[in-house]
């Protein structure tokens, strides 16, 4: 069997590390998933208080500047059980503020059903077709602080169209951050799996608050 070689560079060798990347990108992703669902879990029962938006914002950004400082280190595994741990925190009293609801359990379900098929359909698809998404990358990262300040601007003017005009936003941008990251591990484009399952666990995270929102809003239960 030939190997071929472009440079320095030996293309199974690449392809085997990009697997590699993609395999304990996934396994990573699936046990944060399941702690941040514990968190969630425990604060829901014990019917936590939301930390407020000042200290999810210091929590999430500097959980995620450590988490990049130490992204190749095993400090940096911890990091990321520390971030995605505290995000579901926060989630735990949003979730039980919709489940107070009358129709509460199936707007929860039906925006969990919605972010699993989103997620699982898009990976789906840039895995299987391999196309590179690269060229997102830009204008997902514009797309992103647009939407965030609007978001912050929505609140603090307490602006609901805006709010929902924004959660539409992070439905579409979180989605195309899930082809752009699938896409960058199969290219090589990024190697290191703690901060490729960061990027998708903030994209799934995002999807579901933002489709509960959404479908709560829709649903006049806001």
């Amino acid at each position: 069997m030939n190997t071929y070689t472009s440079g320095t560079v030996n293309v199974p060798a690449q392809n085997l590390a990009t697997n590699r990347v993609l395999r304990n990108t996934y396994a990573l992703l699936a046990l944060t998933l399941l702690f941040s669902s514990v968190t969630a879990g425990i604060t829901m029962a014990l019917n936590l208080p939301h930390p407020g938006l000042v200290l999810t914002l210091a929590g999430y950004f500097g959980l995620l500047f450590l988490t990049s400082r130490f992204r190749n280190s095993g400090l940096g595994l911890a990091m990321v059980f520390a971030l995605t741990g505290f995000m579901g925190y926060t989630l735990g009293p949003l979730l039980n503020a919709y489940l107070s609801l009358p129709n509460g359990p199936q707007l929860v379900m039906t925006a969990l059903g919605g972010t699993g098929v989103v997620f699982l359909g898009l990976s789906g698809y840039a895995l299987v077709s391999r196309k590179d998404f690269s060229f997102m990358g830009g204008f997902l990262m514009a797309g992103i602080l647009v939407a965030f300040l609007a978001g912050l601007g929505a609140m603090f003017f307490d602006m609901p169209g805006l709010s929902l005009a924004v959660s539409s936003m992070f439905v579409l941008l979180m989605a195309g951050l899930i082809l752009y990251e699938t896409s960058n591990i199969i290219h090589g484009g990024e190697t290191n799996y703690i901060m490729a399952t960061v990027t998708l666990y903030v994209a799934i995270y995002n999807l579901f608050t933002s489709l509960l929102h959404l479908l709560g809003a829709t649903g006049g239960q806001e």
